[in-house]
């Protein structure tokens, strides 16, 4: 049993000084302050909507209460969705207001609420969850995010969100730096998936196929091998499971800033593809999903 009235409290207290996401800004938020996240505390929401692109078991057959917040943590130079990631395009939400959101995607027959980039703006969020549950709001709840994840914040949510649906970007700081404004990412996101792992475990499904409780990882190709994918692979492998589910993406293609990085400008090769697609089988994943090319 989730003690709401407690947890509420203790997570608006990370939030001055700043302590949500690894970038520890310090910045003291409740007084209008924005760190690296670009948010003070108000609540900016891109757009709330039923959604049926997600991995299959996300989506289902009745789409997925997906609700995009603005901002983010990360500045990812190859961002497509850069205007609602770094411009902040979205209207303010009040937290009962975000609540409501909730309770009308349910209505529309989703099959989970499914928060997008919720980290800088989760205290918010667990409010308007706990207000949501108290009007009849059942759904589980997915996490959907960066996988640039404070430990400490992580543990707080423990039992309160049912789907982690994180990234692993990078195999190397020094890219996830370069390229995302991301100091140890590689580190930081490695503790964040352990934690995720050890709260949910591996995805479980119900008879329809559609996920109720666990852990979903998600990787991008990048070009050059810029993410350092197979490496990537071997670690979840290794240090989580090979039954843990991937979502193997392809859809990489130049944007947003990637005209400053000649290795990021251009989509993926086939052979770049397939030399993850090898390394998927060989380490030993028997999960998930992966794009076409």
């Amino acid at each position: 049993m989730i003690n709401y009235p407690t947890l509420i409290p203790e997570l608006y207290r990370r939030l001055s000084p700043c302590m949500l996401c690894p970038h520890h800004c310090g910045v003291i938020r409740a007084g209008g302050k924005t760190g690296k996240c670009r948010t003070a505390t108000d609540i900016s929401v891109a757009s709330y909507t039923v959604h049926h692109g997600e991995e299959p078991s996300i989506s289902g057959t009745r789409g997925s209460g997906t609700i995009f917040f603005s901002n983010c943590t990360l500045s990812c130079v190859f961002c497509q969705n850069y205007p609602i990631s770094q411009m902040g395009h979205g209207n303010i939400f009040s937290v009962d207001a975000l609540a409501q959101c909730m309770i009308e995607l349910q209505s529309q027959g989703a099959h989970n609420i499914n928060f997008v980039t919720p980290g800088h703006v989760i205290p918010m969020i667990v409010d308007a969850v706990f207000r949501a549950r108290q009007k009849g709001m059942c759904l589980p709840l997915v996490y959907n995010s960066s996988g640039y994840e404070d430990l400490e914040t992580l543990k707080l949510l423990e039992g309160v969100i049912d789907i982690y649906l994180p990234d692993a970007k990078y195999a190397d700081s020094t890219q996830a730096m370069r390229y995302s404004s991301a100091e140890n990412y590689a580190e930081i996101n490695r503790i964040a998936l352990k934690e995720m792992y050890r709260q949910v475990g591996t995805l479980k499904l119900d008879d329809c196929g559609i996920a109720k409780k666990g852990l979903i990882v998600r990787h991008l190709v990048l070009p050059n091998d810029s993410a350092g994918s197979v490496e990537i692979l071997r670690f979840i492998a290794k240090e989580l499971s090979t039954q843990v589910h991937i979502s193997l993406m392809s859809q990489y293609h130049p944007a947003h800033e990637t005209g400053r990085f000649p290795e990021l400008n251009r989509r993926i090769t086939p052979a770049e593809y397939q030399l993850v697609l090898d390394a998927l089988l060989d380490v030993g994943f028997e999960n998930g999903w992966q794009q076409d090319l």
